[in-house]
């Protein structure tokens, strides 16, 4: 019995060693879509296009933040939809709003939303 403890320790020590290496190395630059899953990269490179649009045509200036590393979402079998997000959903500070109408077929969500934090440029005088 005292064996099997010790060999369960090792084992728990060894995967959480594991699992620490893989979020050490893990960032939304490497956070790619596959067939399965829709990558952060992708989400936030979709809020960064709608944005730089947006700063083209407006006369505030905005930068995007990182999305919510925990988000994990289904591959969009379309292609994404950018917009503000709407005030009425209550959320505290201003993000663009990544839309996925249509996901892969799976059996979690059919369409999904990502909110991708933004905020003023600072000018440096």
């Amino acid at each position: 019995m005292e064996r099997a403890s010790k060999l369960r320790s090792i084992l728990v020590a060894a995967t959480l060693s594991a699992c620490i290496l893989c979020l050490t190395s893990w960032s939304i630059e490497t956070d790619r879509s596959t067939e399965l899953k829709h990558g952060l990269f992708e989400i936030r490179e979709e809020a960064r296009r709608f944005v730089a649009q947006e700063n083209a045509s407006e006369h505030e200036q905005w930068n995007v933040l990182e999305p919510n590393a925990k988000v994990l979402v289904p591959r969009c079998a379309v292609p994404l939809q950018t917009q503000w997000t709407p005030k009425s959903l209550g959320r505290s500070k201003p993000s663009v709003m990544v839309v996925c109408p249509d996901a892969v077929p799976n059996a979690v969500m059919k369409r999904w939303d990502v909110h991708v934090p933004v905020e003023r440029k600072t000018h440096h005088p």
